[in-house]
């Protein structure tokens, strides 16, 4: 028995149930055009994910159940499975409807909920506790969610072994991080080949907040083998046809199935019948050849999608950016231009007496480079009235950082002033290195809507300077931003070395302490010098108060500041 499978990987928006409908109807249809039998659509598509504390409104509980009534009311014999939340009068659910010719069939509930990370499931959802299959032509096909297949005996086990499944569905909305991608292939591509299933994956895509959803969908055979792949970050509707008559022979020779127990017992798996369809000779499908990206791509692609889809989402058109002349702004103006287009990125510079000649040039020409509109909007008399002002009040004291975040300050009126008036979201362009270190002015540079490269270290923002101008085979980011030292302008020839490590070395400290939650021992087992490690941490954990204040920003690596990091503001614990 043949059947075509259709991926959906579509973009879905928290809380627009509407629009969330027409897409998912809008590819349900173009599948069944295209001869798809069964069209599956990602975790949660009507709600979008992740809904969050809108799961504590009644309401919304209801609109989403009116939602899916809708659509399935639409959906003819091809069958869709949709994420949805349940509802039992009791409690609620991360489920998956499985629907046909207006119709439910079944609902599976997800059964392991994740709570780790940036996941919060056990706050909002009862774990589901039953295990089905359907049949569809005599094909029986397994449905479950996300986190469910990652465990090695979870329902995808039962599914293959007790109920005879020969696909597996899982439908998922796994964020993006770097390397995941190969990780989450590497385990589904086992559980095909262990369970002895054709495997169906369908994720999410596109920004959500601090998320930004991959995508990477993809279907495999018995083997292991990748059948089917979808690009990463971009909606699209793959179709993939499968002979499920390949499973019987393989299990033939393959003797394991009959030693295994099952978990829950043989009769664990409840069988629904789906109606049967008239099997139709079918041109095989053609899928188009895409380009893969490299690492450093991945990680560009996914700033590019949280960019687009936390301003178009949000209601916004154009964005405004403080330039420099430094590497971070200049590569937030770029990601900002492939997002959303050169005539909704708005630059500024704003020069002291501290700008050197050489960054004053360098804004000036990523702007020109760029093609965006662009604004010169020197701080000097606005700096010499609040020194002024405040001179009385100083009492003789000093020069210090006082007077340099000052600067930092006025920098950011100007960005507010100008997005309060044009409607303009503000990009603020810190690094994670910076913020790990508190090197950064509270209501000056990190002011903001969003910041771009949050998630991103000072190393990994030069490698992306780089894959930038190769990418685009011309030199957007000017060479001299690269190769010029780092600093930020805030007294005579200051540098970002007179304030922090070297940051090949504090990136190194920072990823061990950070995102892999290494102690001070074992940071320094690695050859890195004791009082340098001691310096790091101490400053990265009395900083939490300014990165709490600071702007929402894309996750890319394994721990993240904000909901994925949880670090308390009032702290006396240290580990050195």
């Amino acid at each position: 028995m043949k059947l075509r499978i259709a991926i959906a990987q579509i973009n879905t928006t928290v809380g627009d149930l509407e629009k969330n409908r027409d897409l998912i109807l809008e590819y349900y249809e173009e599948a069944k055009e295209k001869g798809a039998d069964i069209v599956v659509f990602p975790e949660l598509a009507v709600t979008g994910y992740p809904p969050e504390d809108l799961l504590l409104k009644p309401n919304f509980i209801r609109k989403n159940l009116d939602t899916l009534k809708e659509i399935v009311e639409l959906i003819g014999h091809a069958v869709a499975v949709i994420g949805f939340v349940d509802y039992d009068g009791d409690d609620i659910y991360n489920a998956a409807a499985v629907a046909q010719n207006g119709r439910v069939i079944y609902k599976y509930r997800k059964v392991f909920l994740p709570n780790y990370g940036v996941f919060d499931e056990n706050r909002y959802f009862k774990r589901g506790t039953e295990n089905m299959v359907f049949s569809l032509n005599g094909v029986k096909v397994g449905v479950n969610i996300c986190e469910d297949i990652w465990y090695p005996h979870g329902p995808g086990y039962d599914q293959a072994l007790a109920g005879n499944a020969q696909l597996l569905i899982n439908i998922s909305s796994s964020p993006y991080e770097v390397g995941k991608e190969e990780r989450r292939k590497r385990m589904l591509a086992t559980r095909a080949s262990d369970y002895g299933v054709y495997l169906a994956y369908a994720n999410l895509v596109g920004g959500q907040d601090e998320l930004v959803f991959d995508g990477n969908s993809f279907v495999f055979d018995p083997r292991g083998r990748v059948i089917l792949e979808l690009p990463a970050f971009d909606e699209y509707l793959g179709l993939v046809d499968i002979n499920v008559g390949e499973i019987f022979r393989a299990r033939l020779h393959d003797p394991r199935r009959r030693k295994i127990i099952c978990v829950n017992g043989e009769e664990s798996v409840q069988l629904y019948r789906a109606d049967d369809i008239e099997v139709e000779k079918k041109p095989p499908v053609k899928n188009a050849p895409f380009k893969k990206e490299s690492p450093t791509g991945m990680i560009y692609r996914a700033l590019v999608t949280g960019v687009r889809d936390y301003v178009h989402k949000n209601g916004f058109k154009k964005v405004i950016i403080g330039l420099s002349g430094g590497i971070d702004s200049s590569l937030t103006a770029v990601i900002a231009v492939d997002a959303l287009g050169k005539e909704n990125v708005v630059g500024v510079s704003m020069p002291s007496r501290f700008t050197s000649t050489g960054t004053k040039s360098d804004a000036k020409k990523l702007a020109e480079n760029l093609g965006i509109e662009f604004y010169e909007i020197p701080i000097e008399n606005m700096f010499n009235v609040f020194l002024s002002e405040l001179q009385p009040y100083f009492k003789g004291k000093g020069w210090d950082i006082t007077e340099e975040n000052i600067q930092a300050r006025i920098r950011g009126i100007i960005l507010m002033a100008l997005s309060n008036k044009f409607g303009y979201l503000v990009l603020s362009t810190g690094n994670k290195s910076e913020l790990s270190m508190g090197y950064c002015t509270l209501y000056g540079d990190m002011v903001g809507g969003f910041n771009v490269l949050k998630d991103v270290l000072k190393t990994r923002v030069y490698a992306l300077a780089e894959y930038v101008n190769e990418s685009k085979g011309r030199e957007v980011i000017p060479r001299s931003v690269i190769e010029r030292p780092p600093s930020a302008e805030l007294r005579p020839d200051q540098k970002d070395e007179d304030t922090l490590p070297p940051y090949e070395v504090l990136d190194r400290i920072l990823v061990a302490y950070i995102e892999e939650d290494k102690s001070f021992e074992e940071i320094v087992g690695e050859g890195l010098d004791p009082e340098t490690v001691k310096r790091v941490i101490m400053t990265v954990d009395r900083n939490e108060y300014k990165r709490r204040q600071g702007a929402p920003g894309i996750k890319i690596t394994v721990r993240a500041f904000g909901k994925d990091r949880r670090m308390p503001i009032t702290n006396a614990y240290r580990d050195i």
